[in-house]
């Protein structure tokens, strides 16, 4: 415990987890030294982000600097002294700690998590769909034309929500996620009928709301009956209000034993769904509900722990099992790729065309460059100074000059909207139009210092009036919950003039907008910089990324994919060659069980 305390002085361990490791230490009764640092290490990898703690990849190393270092027992020792405590159980036992085959040591609550949900989707999977064929075929020409010779992975995916219970949408930027999704409610209220229960949903407010403006602006352009089009829902909520958050409290109103009254779920950004929340939504589901995720796997994963949207497409999605394979292959109206595999693999479906990013787009190149990891092919691209949409700019002594000018006139136009007195819906669509994105909340290219940065350069230029926190234009981001105002973390709002007295306005989007006194907002900050985590869900014309100027843990070639494709049109990237190579070598690795549970069937 005091190497415990040292490592937790020198910022290794966090509060909970020290905390954590103390508690079971009391609980077992005994000075197991093998057992308090299992516990701490379990719990720090909730931090994280992983789900638990792999013993193999830890055991017989050193842990910490050498002043505080700790030599963690062989794999064999320390299975055997958890085993022998009675606060580590076998799975299925209820015990603060679960060590789970693989040597996986679990805090008992993300046990049940995986646990659970890995059987509810391993039961959904297995449940027969009765379709009417005929009439999906019908469906499938009506709203995407005839079948062509190349595969139609949009139509593919919409043919398989009609036949699936569960299934997962994966495609990058412009690849039609949602374009195809609404085909696919089409689809299912043409077979079940209007009556048909549907709800949208996203992980933020800002995705939700982006899912609902989607929506709204395509349903007018799908070829469907007016009975049809109305049964489509147009509006989308958080899945914390779909679910009944309650205040101060991990319980949702909807659980196992009060569903949700729907009949379909469609989760957009999927990417950005935790082991926790999504096991608590597949548990209010229904016994015969759908559950449709839209996302992208090859984004960052989720801030809290797991990363549930790759676990499920895993290993490799492509193919399908022969009977589910030759069954789709005749409604489609073509062979479909198959690939022996567990029952999963005929519910994931991967989006490969992007109708965004063109062959002469630098972002689609360099974005398939992040993916694939070819550091030195994204490092050519980027020096290559071929693409008009694609600038690698160094941070040598004076970087910030550039940069400076690059904010001005980035956030100019809004700011003079804003001096202009111009609506909330114009002010809005201005400032979405470009965004600075830090890989860093501290540090000197991150987040909180850039924010100040930009602030002063932009007072400098006369574009900001007023010296204090609180002007006309600031933009704010919510950083934390509070359900009276259904305000979530993640929402952003600015700071406008109403009748003469300073308000925070928030759109929605209809474009009426919401507007609140700054004293009655939870927990915010200002927002012309923002972490890429931050900006998932979010998407803007032109896009200034600060990555950093030597590679660290939290470079990686998500990270940087992300980064790149919230941006439509042209990316500004400020790193070092040292650190684009890295990243793209350098992939982010969640410890879970899930996908092993879902791909061993």
């Amino acid at each position: 415990m005091i190497r415990l305390e040292k490592l937790h002085r020198l910022g290794v361990i966090a509060d909970l987890d020290l905390h954590f490791a103390v508690l079971m230490t009391k609980l077992d009764g005994s000075n197991n030294p093998a057992l308090a640092l299992a516990a701490a290490l379990a719990s720090q990898r909730i931090g994280r982000g992983d789900v638990c703690l792999d013993l193999r990849g830890v055991a017989g190393t050193i842990l910490g600097p050498p002043e505080a270092s700790i030599q963690v027992p062989e794999l064999e020792t320390w299975i055997h002294s958890l085993r022998a405590s009675p606060v580590v159980g076998e799975p299925g036992a209820f015990t603060p700690l679960v060590l789970a085959p693989g040597a996986r040591l679990y805090l008992h609550r993300y046990w049940a998590y995986e646990q659970g949900l890995s059987e509810d989707l391993i039961r959904r999977l297995a449940l027969p769909i009765e379709a009417n064929e005929e009439r999906l075929k019908e469906g499938l020409n009506r709203l995407f034309g005839p079948s062509a010779d190349a595969t139609d992975w949009q139509r593919v995916a919409a043919a398989v929500s009609a036949l699936k219970r569960v299934v997962v949408i994966s495609g990058g930027p412009g690849t039609g996620k949602t374009f195809t999704v609404l085909r696919i409610l089409a689809l299912l209220i043409d077979q079940a009928g209007p009556a048909l229960r549907i709800a949208l949903a996203a992980p933020t407010g800002k995705a939700a709301a982006r899912l609902q403006e989607t929506v709204r602006n395509q349903k007018a352009k799908i070829s469907v009956n007016e009975t049809v089009l109305q049964a489509i829902p147009d509006e989308a909520s958080t899945l914390h209000r779909l679910l009944g958050a309650r205040p101060g409290s991990t319980l949702f109103r909807y659980n196992q034993k009060n569903p949700l009254p729907v009949d379909v779920v469609v989760v957009d950004e999927a990417s950005m769904v935790d082991l926790a929340l999504l096991a608590k939504l597949v548990q209010a589901l229904h016994s015969k509900a759908r559950l449709i995720l839209l996302g992208d796997h090859h984004q960052l994963a989720s801030v809290e722990a797991g990363a549930v949207l790759g676990d499920l497409c895993g290993p490799n999605p492509e193919g399908f099992s022969p009977a589910f394979g030759d069954r789709l292959g005749a409604i489609i109206g073509q062979a479909m790729p198959i690939a022996d595999g567990p029952l999963i693999k005929d519910s994931i479906v991967i989006l490969k065309q992007s109708h965004r990013f063109s062959r002469q787009s630098g972002i689609g190149a360099l974005a398939q460059a992040m993916t694939t990891g070819d550091g030195k092919e994204a490092l050519a691209i980027l020096k290559e100074k071929t693409y008009v949409d694609l600038a690698l700019n160094g941070l040598d002594r004076g970087w910030q000059k550039g940069f400076a000018q690059e904010v001005v006139d980035g956030y100019g136009e809004y700011l003079k909207l804003v001096n202009r007195g111009a609506t909330g819906p114009e002010i809005f669509a201005a400032f979405d139009r470009f965004r600075v994105l830090c890989a860093h909340r501290d540090g000197p290219y991150g987040v909180i210092a850039m924010n100040e940065f930009i602030l002063a350069a932009l007072r400098s230029q006369g574009l900001i009036r007023g010296s204090g926190l609180w002007y006309p234009g600031r933009p704010i981001l919510i950083t934390r919950n509070y359900l009276p105002l259904r305000l979530f973390n993640g929402d952003i709002g600015i700071a406008l003039l109403d009748q003469g007295d300073l308000r925070v306005f928030f759109p929605v989007a209809d474009g009426a907008g919401r507007r609140f006194p700054a004293s009655r907002l939870p927990g915010h900050e200002s927002v012309f910089a923002m972490t890429i985590h931050k900006s998932q869900g979010s998407e803007f014309d032109r896009v200034s990324l600060l990555l950093a100027d030597r590679p660290d843990l939290l470079m990686t070639r998500e990270l940087v994919y992300t980064g790149i494709t919230r941006a439509r049109q042209a990316v500004s990237i400020r790193a070092t060659d040292e650190v684009i190579l890295h990243a793209a070598r350098t992939s982010l690795c969640r410890i879970s069980g899930l996908k092993e549970r879902l791909y061993r069937q």
